[in-house]
């Protein structure tokens, strides 16, 4: 019997130049340990959010659950402390140091929420700031499933990230062409997924749309 495939988000986090940042799972993990990814993980039941002002989902994908956008941006905060959002006025958000911590660490802790951090710091999550790929769903014969959306994010003004040392053991910022580059010259592992969204990258940057072409799951060989 198939595992049914949990609900996840990935965010391709890109800079001004162009170079996209990949956070290296640790070693000792015993899914995808040493690979590089993209931060992201599950939509879990807190990322289920209605019926708030500080929540803005004009000109988004409807074709599936905003969760998705809610967890991808959670998910970036958690992993490497970038907060995609802004004032009401409409000026970026940033907060000091001390206080990015301190939500993380509680946040991770699930002491929190992230609805919590928006209306505390009076700040709203734009969900449009996550510009939506693509979709790839782990095929059914693993043990460890995921229906993941994958996400593009700018990274905003006077923000730089941080990672969580508990789920990162390295980080690296690339252009698509590099990272692709690297891992063929056996310098980075990447799994098939990341290297698909790594071409729509290149492809994208080349001029053609931000669409992430069909996954071949015939190609889909990661170690578990």
């Amino acid at each position: 019997m198939a595992v049914i495939p949990k609900p996840a988000s990935t965010v391709v986090l890109m800079d001004d130049s162009s170079r996209i940042y990949l956070t290296r799972r640790p070693q000792s993990m015993k899914f995808m340990g040493g690979y590089y990814v993209f931060p992201g993980g599950g939509v879990e039941e807190e990322d289920v959010i209605h019926d708030t002002e500080f929540i803005i989902d004009e000109n988004i994908e409807h074709s599936f659950d905003r969760s998705h956008y809610i967890a991808a941006a959670r998910e970036l905060f958690e992993e490497a402390g970038v907060l995609l959002c802004k004032r009401k006025d409409g000026t970026t958000v940033v907060l000091s140091e001390d206080s990015i911590q301190e939500y993380r660490r509680r946040l991770l802790n699930g002491e929190i929420s992230f609805l919590h951090i928006l209306m505390k710091e009076e700040i709203y999550l734009h969900l449009e700031s996550l510009t939506y790929i693509g979709h790839i769903i782990t095929p059914s014969l693993y043990k460890i499933r995921f229906d993941t959306r994958f996400f593009l994010a700018r990274l905003p003004k006077g923000q730089t990230p941080k990672p969580d040392t508990h789920e990162i053991s390295d980080t690296i910022w690339l252009s698509p062409e590099e990272a692709l580059s690297a891992f063929e010259s056996d310098k980075i592992l990447l799994a098939p997924p990341t290297i698909h969204v790594l071409i729509t990258m290149v492809n994208y940057l080349n001029g053609s749309p931000l669409k992430m072409p069909e996954f071949n799951v015939r190609d889909y060989k990661i170690i578990l």
